[in-house]
């Protein structure tokens, strides 16, 4: 079912989504050109092979770093469907490995609102619990290897 137009929101994308990665190829041809964008109050945990992001508890101040993808017209149905099935979320369904949230992203210093992909509910607890927070909030950037000056 088509979501109504003030839901079609853009798509804050922080892991193998951004330029570059390995599931970038999902939404190639299909997104404008990708723009910096940052999530604040929120942590973001090394996954195997993938991170997530988890909202943080109130006060704390750190942020997550991605891109900000606006779907182009005529596709927005398709790609919504194929991140669904990549990042295991289902709507409404519960134990979803990811849950998609409208949330508060900052482009350019602006805000905007955006589709975010959060870790689910156990996900979640397992990364609070015990889950190593990627400093700096970057993960393609602490991936990348560390050159010595």
């Amino acid at each position: 079912m088509p979501l109504p137009p003030r839901l079609r929101l853009p798509f804050f994308v922080y892991g193998t989504l951004r330029p570059g990665q390995a599931n970038h190829v999902l939404v190639a041809g299909r997104t404008a050109p990708p723009r910096p964008a940052v999530l604040p109050g929120a942590l973001l945990y090394e996954g195997p092979g993938y991170p997530y992001a988890a909202l943080a508890d109130d006060g704390v101040t750190d942020r997550v770093h991605g891109e900000l993808l606006s779907v182009l017209p005529g596709h927005y149905d398709r790609v919504l469907a194929d991140l669904d099935r990549l990042e295991e979320h289902v709507p409404g369904a519960r134990g979803n490995l990811y849950e998609r949230s409208a949330l508060r992203v900052f482009c350019d210093g602006l805000p905007c609102d955006a589709w975010v992909y959060l870790a689910g509910e156990a996900p979640a607890a397992a990364l609070r619990a015990s889950g190593r927070v990627i400093p700096g909030g970057d993960w393609v950037r602490a991936r990348r290897p560390h050159r010595r000056s």
